[in-house]
């Protein structure tokens, strides 16, 4: 399954890059790409999964960058 994240008001390539890697490393993560100009999470896993990693997601993304707003398309 493949669910698509807009990082609202990201703004630090290195940040997104970082949020790439962090996701990545998630049990149960398949693929995790993060595109700076876009602002897009790419999140690939199991259904099952997704949910929990879904969570997980935001978590990471506050922690590194807490003023991005993290919306599920």
């Amino acid at each position: 399954m493949k669910k698509i994240f807009i990082l609202e008001d990201l703004d630090c390539a290195h940040c997104a890059q970082k949020i790439e890697d962090a996701v990545s490393k998630l049990e149960g993560v398949e693929k995790c790409t993060v595109t700076f100009l876009t602002q897009k999470l790419v999140l690939e896993a199991a259904d099952d999964k997704m949910d929990g990693l879904a969570k997980e997601v935001k978590k990471i993304v506050k922690k590194i960058e807490p003023d991005v707003t993290v919306v599920q398309k």
